[in-house]
């Protein structure tokens, strides 16, 4: 384990808060289930605060003696179409049809409801309250019968969801349309779709002790290392917060380096992006309210590849890879460069594109390091301003005022023209990495690079360079090193890092994510003559097959 997290979590156990503030459960007087139905509705309603979401429906069951039964759900949690023609109407329909239960025993009456009337999908005694509280307020129905200490939790839940949309972030062209929305079991079941294996294993949990938000832990059984599943729960079993928002939450208490600019775990909106880092052995959290799940361990070359590299020829995807790489580069080094060369290292600059530079800052008041610095920091103000904004004006905002101001700096001497081009063609630059995460990080050490090269020039930024190296290989992604497979230089786990090999030729999974089932497809290379034969043959006769 990295000594960060060590350190983080030694400096949670000290700052603990007091039992009665961790407490998770609703403070009632009364804990179990009270048999006086008025009672349960009251501490029920009184736990929370007489909301008006809360609906409550009474009326009596049983002939000749009637039995006062309460119907509790949430208005917006619950589906009123599932409450009304599955509960409400079955309970309704046998009001007068339950001759075979002794109207003096409530206990077998709700035994006959639960066992003869409700033809809901899951229904589910429960004897505590506060669990009978996390139940009402995670969308299902309660049923309460006067003179019984059990309730009925039936699952109903429903409400307004977001539909099934196409990814926003991550497109495609030859890849899945679909993408994740806020509903975990509907994001779960997107990943169960593609992998139809008994092995896919789903473990439920609570996560914050005041919101108790639902997540949930996705891996392959036989596939997942198990020293690594062992880590992500302890960790998530370690989380002290009260509150749990979003997957973002979870990504910051149980990453192992919390000072590392570098995203040490995976986000995504794609479901088969899911299921292929799943089939490499790493595990997936889910989060409700979260239409971003977080994928774990996450290498460095993982920031670089998209979905459709999968779709894509291998060559197609491979140049488009070394292509983002380059890219990231740039936007890391474009500027501090610039300023290493016209501030230090004249004399490395030819001599009439020197010549053609400096007649562009004959009126330019700032040096390069400041102009450079001015204009970086307008055109993060333009791209938060696009982003921020509504969509059809955002864009507009951002295309016009980087043309406006561009064009305005350089007439009014402000800024040289050449500084324009390289701040653009690093912008631009920038926008081919896929993952936002590693764009964030690099548009922040691309400053720190500056600082450097106006300080010591080239000398500063190779220094700086070497800093960077020497913190990425010291970074641990859940004991995974970042920078693996290059360092440690492991060859065979090559085949789908810059480079995509043929999918034939992937024969391997990841030998330090993945350390029980390393082989997945058979070695190309072992297809003998005969082989080829037998392969050939049984082609020809599904072809034969499908015309019949």
């Amino acid at each position: 384990m990295n000594s960060a997290w060590k350190r983080l979590t030694k400096s949670r156990k000290k700052s603990k808060q007091s039992p009665q503030y961790m407490n998770s459960e609703i403070n009632l007087t009364q804990k179990e289930i009270s048999q006086q139905l008025d009672i349960n509705l009251k501490n029920i309603k009184e736990a929370l605060g007489n909301s008006g979401d809360l609906s409550v429906r009474e009326f009596k069951m049983g002939k000749p003696t009637l039995h006062k039964v309460a119907l509790l759900y949430i208005n917006g949690l619950s589906d009123k179409q599932i409450i009304g023609n599955f509960i409400i109407e079955r309970l309704m329909g046998n009001v007068n049809n339950t001759e075979s239960v002794d109207p003096k025993s409530p206990g077998q009456l709700f035994t006959y409801i639960k066992e003869n009337i409700l033809t809901v999908a899951t229904v589910k005694d429960e004897t505590d309250l506060n669990k009978l509280l996390l139940s009402l307020l995670s969308g299902q129905t309660i049923l309460l019968i006067d003179g019984w200490n059990q309730a009925l939790s039936c699952s109903a839940e429903g409400g307004e969801l977001r539909s099934i949309t196409e990814p926003m972030t991550e497109p495609a062209v030859r890849g899945p349309k679909d993408s994740f929305t806020e509903s975990l079991i509907t994001n779960t079941a997107m990943v169960r779709r593609r992998i139809k294996s008994p092995n896919l294993w789903i473990e439920t949990m609570k996560l914050g002790k005041i919101t108790q938000t639902d997540a949930a832990i996705l891996y392959v059984k036989g596939i997942v290392n198990d020293k690594l599943l062992k880590e992500v729960k302890e960790r998530l079993d370690k989380m002290e917060a009260d509150e749990i928002t979003g997957s973002n939450t979870i990504e910051e208490w149980i990453n192992d380096d919390t000072w590392t600019p570098w995203p040490t775990i995976l986000t995504t909106e794609r479901p088969d992006v899911v299921a292929g880092n799943l089939m490499e052995g790493r595990v997936a959290i889910f989060v409700d309210g979260t239409p971003i799940p977080l994928i774990l361990p996450a290498v460095w070359s993982q920031f670089f590849q998209t979905a459709e590299d999968y779709y894509l020829r291998w060559n197609i995807a491979s140049f488009l890879r070394i292509l983002r790489v380059g890219a990231f580069l740039i936007t890391l080094l474009g500027p501090s460069l610039f300023i290493a060369f016209l501030s230090y290292h004249p004399e490395l600059i030819p001599t009439p594109l020197l010549i053609n530079l400096m007649s562009q800052r004959q009126g330019v008041p700032f040096p390069v390091f400041i102009e450079a610095l001015l204009m970086e920091i307008t055109f993060e103000v333009l791209r938060e301003a696009g982003v921020r904004m509504p969509r059809p004006i955002g864009q507009a905002v951002s295309i016009v005022g980087a043309l406006v101001l561009g064009e305005a700096a350089v007439a009014a001497g402000i800024v040289s023209s050449a500084m324009v081009i390289v701040v653009a063609g690093t912008a631009i630059a920038s926008f081919t990495i896929p993952h936002h995460t590693m764009l964030d990080a690099v548009r922040l050490l691309r400053f720190v690079m500056m600082i450097f090269a106006a300080s010591f020039g080239l000398y500063g930024v190779g220094l700086c360079v070497i800093m960077l190296v020497a913190h990425t290989c010291s970074v641990r992604s859940f004991g995974i090193p970042y920078l693996v497979p290059f360092a440690p230089l492991i060859l065979t786990d090559w085949k789908d890092t810059i480079i995509r090999y043929p999918k034939p030729f992937l024969s391997t999974r990841p030998r330090l994510i993945n350390q029980k089932k390393i082989k997945r497809t058979g070695d190309p290379h072992n297809l003998g003559p005969s082989s080829r034969e037998n392969q050939q043959k049984d082609n020809k006769s599904k072809r034969d097959s499908n015309e019949t």
